[in-house]
């Protein structure tokens, strides 16, 4: 494994060129995609253009970010100009943005190398890569399994060493729950910290951009590099973004006595053992760490999921309104007359999953149905936020299993999209809330597969998220094991 810190020290001293490390991505991808189908799109001939041009920088005298010269893979829900943006779906399958998106934007001043866009769960929505227009990704610790999702190229790509590190989206654990499954760290920010300017949306008041790594501090340079405010994204927050490397330190050296909470909901039936040992075990050592933990209760969590499946799919009907094959995307080629030719277009183009998230959504915004489904949903999600408010009164962070269990066999629930559901379980309230959300291996079942431990900060706590994280990553060797793949 090979940090980001690592080949950026690799490069300022000429032991290895961006041009070498990139190549050497490249190989990789080409070597094991047949496996695993990471990638939707492989653009290495942009990433050579790239790592020639940090290349040139270097031998000119001149200084380079950390990021220079990193290979980074895209989650395909980020509009790339001149260059695919499928979001997994048929609908775009041809579809080539005339713009970049903020955070793709920020990278390429960052001097860093995308070298493909990665695969996902069609328009984000799912929670297994295996609603794909274009075939499942595999999960690299077992072929077999799923990698989660709706980010699984990109976490899959980041535990495979197809890339340094990754982008993906979270609207309601698409991060958090592929870095569990996958044995990688995955961070979702707070909501308005990261632009989504460029971003396809599924649902607006919920999705937000994230960063994958194979280490904190990764995710950490890599969040750095893509927050801040942005005019272009009205939900943008004007905050200043600190330098969150600076916050890697363990917490025992912290001036105070740092605390952390146990979210009781998320223990008890549906709960994997393996599962819940893994976690009591990391929260064993944080009180090793010097940690102050306590109990906490969010009673209104166990309504995330319900309040969640009404609020998103809602938001998704209204966003994805905009395909009707009249002005970008897949246009059927049969059509008696415009009405007909809107219904073909979307029936041939969006797959099972996306159609059934819009049904759900337009039901309970149509008339009747609205005030006793959408804005009962909205009075409990503020119900969840005043859970939380209270939980952060008494603790810094709080931890909590990512997923009730561990990566589970691709088909094995295709035909039960509600179990699907339930596996966003212990992640949807922190979408609700608005709140950022940290997953890190922290053990592995009796089959050898990845354990993700969740940690919860407040509005604009990343700062102690990743400090809690690296903490424990510091004291423990599982965020150093690798798939044999």
């Amino acid at each position: 494994m090979v940090s980001i810190r690592e080949l950026h020290d690799q490069l300022v001293k000429k032991e290895r060129s961006a041009v070498e490390i990139t190549q050497a991505a490249i190989d990789r991808i080409q070597a094991i995609e047949p496996q695993l189908h990471s990638f939707l799109c492989v653009t290495a001939e942009q990433a050579m253009a790239q790592a020639e041009a940090v290349d040139a920088q270097i031998a000119a005298g001149e200084a380079v970010g950390l990021l220079a010269g990193i290979p980074i893979g895209i989650k395909d829900n980020l509009c790339t100009q001149g260059i695919p943006t499928t979001c997994a779906s048929k609908i775009l399958e041809n579809f080539v943005p005339p713009y970049e998106s903020t955070v793709t934007q920020r990278l390429k001043m960052a001097g860093s190398v995308m070298v493909g866009k990665t695969n996902l769960d069609e328009f984000a929505m799912g929670g297994s890569t295996e609603n794909s227009a274009f075939g499942r990704t595999a999960n690299p610790w077992d072929l077999d399994c799923v990698p989660g999702g709706s980010s699984g190229g990109s976490a899959a790509a980041v535990a495979a060493d197809e890339c340094t590190v990754a982008l993906g989206s979270d609207t309601g654990g698409s991060i958090r729950q592929p870095a569990s499954f996958c044995g990688v760290v995955g961070l979702k920010p707070t909501y308005g910290l990261v632009s989504r300017y460029g971003l396809v949306a599924f649902a607006s008041s919920l999705d937000q951009i994230g960063p994958f790594g194979r280490s904190v501090e990764d995710v950490a340079i890599l969040l750095e590099a893509i927050a801040g405010h942005d005019p272009k994204d009205s939900t943008s927050l004007k905050v200043e973004v600190p330098r969150y490397t600076d916050y890697l330190k363990p917490i025992k050296k912290s001036s105070r006595k740092f605390r952390i909470g146990i979210i009781k909901e998320t223990f008890g039936e549906g709960l994997d053992s393996q599962v819940g040992t893994a976690v009591m075990a990391a929260v064993d050592q944080f009180k090793k760490l010097g940690a102050e933990v306590q109990e906490i209760s969010c009673p209104q969590f166990r309504y995330g999921v319900p309040t969640y499946y009404i609020i998103a799919p809602s938001e998704a009907s209204a966003n994805l309104a905009r395909y009707d094959g009249v002005k970008y995307g897949f246009r059927t080629p049969q059509a008696d007359n415009l009405m007909d030719m809107y219904t073909r277009t979307r029936a041939e183009g969006f797959g099972p999953e996306v159609k059934r998230r819009i049904m759900i959504g337009t039901y309970a915004l149509s008339a009747g149905y609205y005030d006793a489904y959408y804005l009962k949903a909205q009075k409990v999600r503020t119900l969840i936020k005043q859970d939380f408010e209270r939980a952060f009164a008494q603790v810094d962070v709080l931890v909590c299993p990512t997923a009730p269990s561990t990566a589970f066999k691709a088909g094995d629930k295709n035909n039960d999209p509600l179990s699907m559901y339930l596996l966003d379980l212990m992640t949807i309230p922190v979408n609700l809330a608005g709140l950022p959300g940290l997953s890190l291996p922290c053990g592995f079942d009796d089959q050898g597969l990845p354990i993700g431990l969740q940690i919860i900060g407040n509005l604009l706590r990343e700062d102690l998220v990743l400090q809690a994280a690296y903490s424990y990553e510091q004291a423990t060797e599982w965020h150093q094991h690798r798939p044999k793949l």
